[in-house]
């Protein structure tokens, strides 16, 4: 599962890398917690902000 960076932030948990907007989440050679995945996807964190969303696969053209 990836995940696209909608929110600018510092992940102490990767050494301090910055995050910018339309980023991939977690940076290659970095792994991200359930735990963590749902705090930075949700409101569910320190201040309240959506950092993270899952990248939808686009649907298969059957036509």
């Amino acid at each position: 599962m990836a995940y696209k960076v909608v929110r600018r932030f510092k992940e102490l948990k990767h050494d301090g890398h910055i995050y910018n907007v339309g980023d991939i989440y977690p940076k290659e050679g970095y792994k991200a917690t359930k735990a963590r995945l749902e705090e930075l996807s949700t409101t569910k964190n320190k201040y309240g902000q959506i950092y993270i969303e899952e990248v939808k696969e686009a649907p298969d053209d059957k036509e």
